[in-house]
């Protein structure tokens, strides 16, 4: 019987809620610390945070079972899609975002951060050239006017425009860092994910160190170092699972779910509250989600003859080669696909980058 084309049923949906409530989560307990650590060194400390959870991970104990087990490894072509994606995800937009944090409030900065949804919409739609039907757009619709609504404060009578430019600025460089990821989003994703937050935790402090700002106390360090490990390297991980199934336009509209958890967190951990304008932006959340999730996308296309290493199952119909003997499912090895026409439904993941 013919594969459905989405990989593990509905688990990258599952991956990416997951992400988005761990990253929407950490941002109202950002902008508590950054009334005590200046804010381009808390990116630094949040990044390290990152890496050090992500590393406690790695060497716990494993499930045989586990599918990243035998995660396929990050080879030499992959170094400049890391470098640009290390560079704007983990360098460029933790900065713009502390520092836009320190201007604006908790709940501001999480439905502020709804555009990177839009922004990695956009690029990937223009750039890479994924496709983009009209329940995508439409779902990317509800999510911006959603933002719109939630931005909207009828208890303040001034405009600042500094603060909201600098988060803005943090959603299209990860926008940027989204797609670049998606290139190597068949390789280990705790690798990938390490990396990208040790280099970024590192530059960012010597950057501070650099400017002379000054270290916070103890406590600061440790808690920005938890909130790291859980808001940015284990929604890293799951976000980098997400794209392998879903693609950079899908995973982002999906991510935009991150600014109404992280505006219920701020509600409940910094006590901020806007009014009624908050409900219709939650239906119009809630329907750009059910949008994205019933998505289906069906034609006839093509698969190019290709032989490549990443992690994959037998029960996918792209992968049904034989093995000299037993083998653990899933697993990793060079392969090859066959070139091959066929129709079924299907997203822009992997072995679906076709152009329309």
């Amino acid at each position: 019987m013919e594969s459905s084309g989405i990989p593990d049923g509905r688990k990258p949906l599952t991956f990416v809620i997951i992400s988005a409530s761990l990253f929407g989560v950490g941002l109202p307990l950002a902008k508590l610390l950054v009334s005590d650590v200046p804010p381009v060194t808390l990116a630094g400390l949040l990044y390290l945070g990152a890496f050090a959870g992500l590393f406690l991970f790695s060497i716990g104990p494993k499930k045989t079972t586990s599918s990243d087990s035998a995660a396929a490894p990050l080879e030499r072509k992959d170094f400049p899609w890391l470098a640009g994606a290390v560079l704007t995800g983990g360098v460029l937009a933790p900065i713009m975002m502390m520092m836009g944090l320190s201007l604006v409030s908790g709940f501001s900065a999480s439905l502020l951060s709804n555009l990177e949804g839009v922004a990695t919409a956009i690029i990937a739609v223009l750039i890479f050239r994924e496709n983009a039907g009209r329940r995508l757009w439409l779902a990317l619709g509800c999510m911006t006017v959603a933002g719109v609504f939630l931005a909207w404060d009828p208890t303040r009578s001034e405009i600042t425009i500094l603060g909201p430019l600098l988060v803005v600025s943090a959603m299209v460089f990860w926008g940027i860092d989204n797609n670049l990821t998606r290139s190597i989003s068949d390789k280990d994703p705790i690798q990938i994910a390490k990396i990208k937050s040790l280099v970024g935790g590192i530059t960012s402090l010597s950057i501070a160190l650099v400017l002379g700002l000054r270290l916070p106390p103890g406590h600061a360090i440790a808690l920005a170092l938890l909130v790291g490990s859980f808001s940015y390297g284990m929604s890293l991980v799951f976000f980098i699972k997400a794209l392998r199934g879903l693609g950079s336009s899908r995973t982002g509209a999906l991510f935009s779910l991150s600014p109404f958890i992280g505006a219920v967190a701020s509600l409940v951990i910094l006590r901020e509250w806007i009014g009624w304008v908050m409900f219709p932006a939650a239906g119009l959340m809630i329907l750009g989600a059910w949008l994205v999730y019933n998505e289906r996308h069906s034609h006839s296309h093509l698969h190019e003859a290709v032989i490549h290493i990443h992690l994959h199952s037998h029960r996918d119909a792209h992968h049904l080669h034989g093995h000299s003997g037993a083998v653990r499912d899933p697993h990793t090895h060079e392969h090859t696909h066959v070139g091959w026409v066929h129709a079924h439904a299907h997203w822009p993941d992997t072995h679906h980058r076709h152009c329309h």
